[in-house]
C-alpha cells in the first residue's frame, strides 16, 4: 500500500472506532468524557515512562488505560456525592491533565514526549513504524492496534446491543430488568479508554475528541434508530478522515487538524440539511403547513 494509503487507512480506523463509541457517549449525554479521557491519558503515559524510562511498549498502553479508568471512577465518585456531572468532568480532567503537563516539564527532561505531540499527534510518521505479521507481512503498528480495537468495539457493541440500548436510554428500566447498569458503565468507560489510547499516539487529543463526538452528533440529526445511527456515525468518521486528508494536502497544513475540521463541516451540513432536525427542513415544514391550510 502507498504512503498516503496507510495514512488514510489509519485515520479511517480511528473514524470507525470512535464513531461507534461516540454514539453511546452522545446518547448517554457524556460527550465531554471523550475530551476528559483524551487529555488525562497523558498522565498515564508520563507515569508509565517515569517508571520504565522507555517510550514504547505495552506499559504505555496500560498506563494510559489506567488513567482513563481513573478519570471515569473519579467523575462518577464526585457525581454520586452531589457534584454536577459536567463540573465533575471539568475538575477531574483539568487537574489530571495539568499534573501530566507538570511532570513532562519537570521530570521527563530530553525525552521525545511533548504537549504539542499530545494535542495534534503526528499521523505522517505512522507508515514508518511497522511490525512483521505472519501471512500478512509488514504493516504499520498503529494499523494493527487500531484494527484490533475496532474488532473489540464491534464485538462488544453487537454482543451487548440490547444492554447498551436500554442502559443508554433508561438506566432505571435496565436496573429493574436485572441488567447491571453500573458494571455496563465501567465496561463502556473501558472501551472509551482503550479506543482513545489506541488513537491517541497517531492522531492526537484534538482529533480523538472530534471523532468521538462530532460524527455521532451528526448521525443523531439524521435518524432516531440506534442501529442506523451507529452505521452513519462510523461512515461519517471515515468520510471526515478522507476529506480531511485531501484538505490538508491542498492547504499544506496539519492532517489531524484538517480531519477534525472536516468533522465540523459534516456536522454543519447535517445541521442544515437533515430531513427531521435540519434548519432547512424546519423552515420548509411551516411553509408547507400554510399552503395546505
Amino acid at each position: 500500500m502507498s504512503y498516503a494509503g496507510w495514512i488514510l487507512l489509519t485515520a479511517s480506523l480511528v473514524g470507525l472506532s470512535c464513531g461507534f463509541i461516540g454514539v453511546l457517549l452522545v446518547l448517554r449525554r457524556m460527550a465531554m468524557m471523550a475530551d476528559a479521557i483524551s487529555h488525562t491519558v497523558l498522565l498515564g503515559i508520563v507515569t508509565a515512562f517515569l517508571v520504565t524510562r522507555e517510550l514504547s511498549g505495552i506499559h504505555m498502553l496500560i498506563g494510559a488505560i489506567a488513567a482513563g479508568l481513573l478519570t471515569s471512577v473519579l467523575v462518577q465518585w464526585f457525581h454520586a456525592r452531589g457534584v454536577q456531572q459536567e463540573a465533575s468532568i471539568g475538575v477531574v480532567f483539568t487537574t489530571l491533565f495539568a499534573i501530566g503537563v507538570v511532570l513532562i516539564a519537570t521530570k521527563v527532561g530530553n525525552a521525545h514526549l511533548d504537549v504539542k505531540h499530545t494535542l495534534m499527534g503526528e499521523i505522517t510518521f505512522i507508515p514508518w513504524e511497522k511490525i512483521e505479521l505472519p501471512l500478512i507481512g509488514e504493516i504499520p503498528e498503529a494499523v494493527f492496534i487500531l484494527s484490533i480495537v475496532l474488532i473489540v468495539v464491534l464485538v462488544a457493541i453487537l454482543a451487548f446491543y440490547k444492554e447498551w440500548k436500554i442502559t443508554s436510554f433508561d438506566p432505571a428500566l435496565a436496573a429493574s430488568l436485572g441488567i447491571p447498569a453500573v458494571l455496563m458503565h465501567y465496561v463502556f468507560m473501558s472501551l472509551v479508554s482503550v479506543t482513545t489510547v489506541a488513537a491517541f499516539d497517531a492522531v492526537g487529543a484534538i482529533m480523538v475528541v472530534a471523532m468521538l463526538i462530532t460524527p455521532a452528533a451528526a448521525a443523531y440529526l439524521w435518524t432516531d434508530r440506534l442501529s442506523v445511527m451507529l452505521i452513519l456515525s462510523g461512515l461519517f468518521g471515515v468520510i471526515s478522515a478522507i476529506t480531511g486528508y485531501y484538505i490538508a494536502t491542498w492547504l499544506d497544513t496539519s492532517i489531524s487538524g484538517s480531519m477534525a475540521f472536516s468533522t465540523g463541516l459534516l456536522f454543519a451540513f447535517s445541521f442544515l440539511c437533515s430531513p427531521k432536525h435540519g434548519v432547512i427542513a424546519k423552515f420548509i415544514r411551516p411553509a408547507e403547513t400554510k399552503l395546505s391550510a
